[in-house]
């Protein structure tokens, strides 16, 4: 939402007065609509967004989105632990992760594709 938001802000030459009304509707959409765990895992598990900043590790609100979600989605605590002992492969791009075409697509295509 940030680049978005910055994209905005660049378009009106950075004239708040000029967006931020379109900040405040976003704002509030954003709060309400997209602010849950599945958002934030999402965040987490796309390539693109998350190789491009690993510092989101470091984001309260998305490492507890993420944890949440593998809670729910788990079937069972072993598979749960699984996904965390397997997260570490995710993190330093091992495995399939670090395929060279892997790390090229991670900008070209969307996560599912």
């Amino acid at each position: 939402m940030d680049r978005a938001k910055e994209a905005i802000a660049q378009a009106f030459k950075n004239k708040a007065d000029k967006y931020a009304e379109v900040f405040k509707i976003i704002d509030r959409r954003w709060n309400c609509q997209l602010h849950q765990p599945l958002h934030a895992a999402g965040h987490y598990l796309n390539p693109a967004l998350y190789y491009e900043n690993p510092n989101v590790e470091n984001d309260d609100e998305v490492m507890s989105g993420l944890m949440s979600c593998i809670h729910k989605l788990a079937l069972n605590e072993d598979e749960e632990m699984k996904i965390h002992a397997e997260l570490p492969i995710y993190r330093s791009a091992q495995g399939i992760f670090g395929n060279p075409i892997a790390k090229k697509m991670r900008v070209k295509i969307a996560p599912g594709k």
